[in-house]
């Protein structure tokens, strides 16, 4: 048999980290010997475990140490990383070291340094003067760029157990339709409340960032999320043309997708509503120019244009219009989306599964995130594709955001519309 030796470092017996690594060796037919195990006494003291892999090919056992690697283990015997040019403009090398969402590190000229712009599914492109790292898309790769290749020199650093117990604790982001949510919606409320409050005592600031859909709108949550807008709680909104259309049309003509928000019911021509907003912001030119005009005086985007939130609107191939401001280019949208998220420090993401998995790709495992949906297979779907680290909510969004804004000091007199 061919064997490797592999260290792991840190909180691993409570974090689960070292079961997962053993479980991992074990089911793709490898077998360890454990060579050196030095467990801390206390929460605060880190653990140390050598472990010997084997396995019965070469092959077999690069498989292995590739798959332990996202859990902290790192090869015993240290190399810089490789690696190669990119062969032309958006091209990466065919051994391009694909990236996870955990923090990263790479191995350069005998030191290791950190790996900037953290997301999964990416490239990890090295710059010569200054020496760094940072994890780039495979469209940004430019000819000659140097690409880390293989896993050799990489290391990365999983989530720990944190010391702070409430829901966003990693080991609890479970989805479930039949547990209560009052706990997790002001374990919610007090992140936001820290927020707020760090950015109005000239702490560093965190932004708080919501990605939703136009749910939010047709179920009754309108009145809520403007509300936490306005009061200094959103920072961020990332959605598609259809929630901006349908809040405005709410605004104009009291209606979404032409059912009447007080009436409960469709009227007349009310499938026309959505359309005729479109146009009229069209002709004005601009949502901030309407909200400014006073066509569009109260609503979501009314109050991302009053608070200054950072919106980033990307289309789908299904739009109406669209509105001024949508993105159309799938790529632009991604690179604006990426260029919003320095600083969040909480990511709601609220009735919109393609926003939601969108988002989800591109944040670091570190940022707490939020799923909420109404139908349970989005947070599943979202923790499928990575985003594990998301807690899932099973509630519609009118009930979430409501509670929320209510958590946070909403007096809702007129209840829920």
């Amino acid at each position: 048999m061919v064997t490797q030796t592999v260290i792991l470092n840190g909180h691993i017996i409570d974090s689960l980290i070292l079961a997962k690594v053993l479980d991992a060796i074990v089911m793709l037919g490898g077998r360890f010997d454990l060579l050196e195990v030095k467990i801390g006494e206390t929460r605060e003291v880190s653990s140390h475990v050598m472990i010997q892999v084997k396995a019965e090919t070469s092959s077999l056992l690069g498989e292995i140490i590739e798959a332990i690697q996202p859990h902290g283990a790192t090869v015993e015997i240290e190399h810089d990383c490789t690696v190669q040019a990119a062969p032309a403009d958006g091209i990466l090398p065919d051994a391009f070291y694909a990236s996870s969402h955990f923090p990263t590190q790479v191995r350069l000229n005998g030191q290791w340094i950190d790996v900037d712009r953290v997301e999964m599914d990416l490239a990890i492109v090295v710059r010569q003067n200054p020496l760094s790292a940072s994890m780039i898309p495979m469209a940004e790769v430019k000819k000659g760029d140097l690409i880390v290749t293989g896993s050799e020199g990489v290391r990365v650093f999983p989530l720990e157990r944190p010391h702070e117990r409430d829901v966003f604790g990693f080991m609890e982001a479970q989805v479930s339709s039949e547990r209560p949510h009052r706990h997790i919606i002001c374990d919610i409320a007090n992140r936001m409340r820290k927020i707020k409050q760090g950015r109005e005592t000239g702490e560093p600031l965190q932004k708080v960032l919501l990605a939703g859909g136009p749910a939010i709108v047709h179920a009754g949550g309108r009145e809520a999320l403007a509300w936490l807008i306005d009061s200094g709680y959103i920072h961020v909104l990332f959605c598609g043309n259809a929630l901006a259309a349908h809040d405005m049309e709410a605004g104009i003509f009291g209606t979404s997708l032409g059912y009447s928000l007080g009436a409960g019911r469709a009227v007349p021509h009310g499938h026309e509503h959505h359309l005729r907003t479109i146009n009229r912001i069209r002709g004005i030119g601009s949502i901030e120019t309407a909200v400014e005009s006073g066509v569009v005086h109260d609503g979501i985007m009314a109050a991302c244009v009053h608070r200054g939130v950072n919106v980033v609107m990307a289309g789908t191939i299904r739009d109406d219009g669209p509105l001024p401001g949508v993105i159309t280019d799938s790529i632009h949208a991604q690179t604006a989306m990426r260029a919003a998220l320095p600083g969040v420090g909480l990511v709601l993401l609220v009735a919109s599964t393609l926003h939601a998995v969108a988002t989800g790709n591109l944040l670091p495992a570190t940022v707490p995130t939020v799923c909420v949906d109404i139908n349970p297979a989005v947070p599943t779907k979202l923790s499928d594709r990575g985003s594990f680290q998301a807690v899932g909510l099973v509630m519609d969004s009118s009930s979430f955001l409501g509670e929320l804004a209510r958590e946070l000091g909403w007096e809702d007199k007129e209840g829920p519309r």
